[in-house]
């Protein structure tokens, strides 16, 4: 009798102590906020799921949302993250210098700000920033374009139009910015030639990196300065988002085959990849998100464990408020010649994806 109590004792121990553990491991766990932009582009939503994957991985809970790319609807979500206790909040803004006041508040609380993939402008609330090296993103698309031209060694001239993204996020600036560092000697060679005169960022800039609105505008520009025949070589888009406007545009405008011009893109968004295969983009920038969402982890767990936080850059990134600490994954571009390998190869998307 003695033997079959102590049996039952033991068990109940046991059990007491399994369920001990899970409770302890979920009230000692931490709760990490994740602001993203919209569900409206593809990357969004697939940062969004890696993060949310990657951090519960790791042990915390999630409060993952969609702004639906409204600034009122984003600031509203952060103030709820603030209030329901979320211990770091991790934003990819919709406008960079829109959240200063609600930013105030997660200071005021120790709440630490990791600004993710767009630099949050003018508070002093953002602890660090997490993204690809966007300048670098923006010269690789300018080497890119020069090397399918050989702007090396080809007389030229080269009509070129310009596409960037939106006036309101930061990166839209690096991205540009880079492209314009390789691009520019030709444009003032005359190797290049903006026919349309638009080189300013603020002239080529897209409204929330719209695929509508760089539609309409590649449309007015075949309409205003290519309906006479003037032959179109390439057009530098920033991303894939604008790119698939502007490839609406020129496949309306019965551009094809070898008469397509050089189109260069960011993301690797589906849409934009079987493009590439049927050749009305010529390549994509490759940010794997799932490289950006494990550093962001360990990102996080170091402010949480009160350790070193992995950043490699603290010269480049001012947001009107000081350096910000920064980690800077590293972009590369895919091509009808490499996609197997890095889109395919690595599991990042399947074949059936792309038929």
């Amino acid at each position: 009798m003695k033997k079959r109590l102590l049996s039952v004792l033991i068990c109940l121990v046991v059990v007491a102590s399994m369920f001990t553990g899970c409770g302890s491991s979920s009230d000692s766990g931490k709760k990490i906020g994740v602001a993203m932009p919209t569900k409206d582009l593809q990357r969004w939503n697939q940062d969004g799921s890696n993060m949310k994957t990657s951090l519960e991985a790791a042990g915390y809970t999630v409060d993952l949302q969609y702004a639906n790319n409204d600034i009122a609807t984003q600031v509203s979500q952060i103030e709820n993250m603030i209030t329901s206790g979320c211990d770091v909040l991790v934003i990819a803004s919709i406008d960079g210098g829109s959240l200063g006041t609600v930013l105030a508040d997660a200071k005021d609380k120790n709440i630490p700000v990791i600004a993710y993939d767009r630099l949050i402008m003018a508070t002093d609330a953002v602890s660090y920033y997490a993204t690809f090296d966007n300048y670098m993103v923006g010269t690789i698309q300018g080497q890119y374009i020069v090397n399918q031209l050989d702007l090396e060694n080809a007389a030229g001239p080269f009509n070129i139009e310009l596409f960037t993204g939106s006036p309101d996020d930061n990166n839209a600036r690096f991205f540009f910015g880079g492209a314009m560092d390789i691009l520019t000697p030709y444009i003032d060679s005359g190797k290049l030639v903006v026919v349309s005169g638009q080189k300013s960022f603020e002239e080529v800039a897209t409204l929330n990196w719209s695929t509508e609105e760089a539609q309409k505008r590649m449309e007015n520009l075949l309409t205003a300065y290519y309906a006479d025949g003037t032959k179109l070589d390439v057009v530098y888009s920033s991303n894939d988002s604008c790119a698939i406007g502007i490839t609406n545009a020129l496949v309306n405008a019965s551009y094809s085959g070898d008469n397509f011009p050089i189109l260069t893109g960011q993301d690797c968004d589906i849409t934009s990849v079987k493009n590439i295969l049927a050749g009305t983009q010529s390549m994509s920038i490759f940010k794997d998100t799932r490289t950006l969402a494990a550093k962001v982890v360990e990102m996080v767990t170091a402010i949480l464990s009160d350790t070193t936080v992995p950043v490699n850059d603290t010269t480049t990134y001012d947001n009107g408020t000081g350096i910000i600490p920064t980690y800077l994954c590293e972009p590369v571009f895919a091509d009808a010649s490499n996609y197997k390998e890095l889109l395919l190869d690595s599991g990042y998307y399947t074949e059936d994806q792309l038929k």
